[in-house]
């Protein structure tokens, strides 16, 4: 049964570690009772595991759902069905058990299919578009259950047309070929030893990459150029080992973070002429002071001009 709390704190949810008081969350346990919420059309968010959002530390006046409790897949053969808030690392580690190669690249990741798809995850050359066959969504506008193939996903960097569509994931199929054990394994070992290497761990609470790639070039990059790394701003600061990540070291807040996230956007277009965009998700009220900041940042009216 799905459990609902009131003025919900949100911020152990996050892989941030940052967050306020919600109006209300819920946690089902199954895609039934997923699709049993919707169909009521009460809830403002659908989110997995939180690993890429950035929660405002203020009062959030939203009713929000979190699949992390639904967590049903299954191997059979070479296709792969799974829920959406299945972590990826979950389904990665048991598809190599079964020789399936495909899904080394989300070894060590902590978000959940839900948001994977949304975003079209990558690394190290593979991606979940590579693999994908289907999903069922459901829409809310029409209140239907989709059913969209490869074709229908409009799959780029970093997005998909659940981008752009009211459109909220279900459970997805994929079709992965059989490769060798030893193969799989070792590249998955070098996958966890690039993340430990080089990007922030979850010991220090962080969100991921902060903001997209520009086309034909790297964010991470030009944050490193612009000198960014132990850059601090309250108790957020860019990881020193990779200017993409900012981690809370010290009991940031939201406003820390997009304070500095502000910070970096703009010493990338003063220096590069290049807008870089937030990968990462924030959720506020819309008016508050970080919010205009990050309508700053995600505003396509301001021109890029690539060096």
């Amino acid at each position: 049964m799905a459990e609902v709390f009131k003025n919900y704190n949100i911020k152990n949810e996050s892989t941030f570690k940052i967050g306020g008081t919600v109006k209300e969350v819920v946690f089902p346990e199954s895609v039934d009772e997923l699709l049993s919420l919707l169909e009521k059309n009460e809830y403002d968010y659908v989110l997995g595991n939180c690993s890429n959002i950035l929660f405002s530390s203020e009062f959030i006046n939203k009713k929000i759902i979190i699949t992390k409790r639904i967590k049903e897949f299954s191997i059979n053969e070479r296709i792969i069905k799974v829920s959406a808030g299945t972590l990826g690392t979950e389904v990665s580690k048991e598809c190599l058990k079964k020789n399936l190669t495909g899904f080394e690249f989300m070894i060590g990741f902590p978000g959940s299919f839900g948001g994977m798809i949304y975003m079209n995850a990558s690394a190290h050359n593979q991606a979940i578009s590579d693999t994908f066959i289907s999903a069922r969504v459901y829409d809310k506008d029409s209140k239907t259950i989709l059913t969209l193939n490869k074709n229908d996903m409009n799959f780029k960097y970093r997005h998909s047309i659940l981008c752009e569509k009211n459109y909220i994931l279900l459970e997805a199929k994929f079709e992965l070929n059989f490769g060798e054990y030893e193969k799989i394994n070792d590249t998955m070992q070098r996958n966890i030893e690039f993340r430990k290497s080089k990007q922030a761990s979850l010991k220090y609470p962080n969100a991921g990459s902060i903001f997209k790639n520009p086309e034909n070039d790297s964010a991470g990059r030009l944050l490193d150029l612009c000198e960014m790394k132990g850059q601090k701003e309250g108790g957020a600061m860019v990881f020193e080992n990779h200017a993409n990540f900012i981690i809370n070291y010290d009991n940031a807040t939201s406003s820390d973070v997009i304070t500095l996230m502000y910070k970096m956007y703009s010493k990338v277009r003063e220096n590069y002429r290049i807008d870089i965009r937030p990968e990462i998700k924030y959720i506020g009220e819309t008016g508050a002071e970080e919010y205009k900041l990050w309508e700053i940042m995600n505003s396509e009216n301001t021109q890029t001009i690539q060096k």
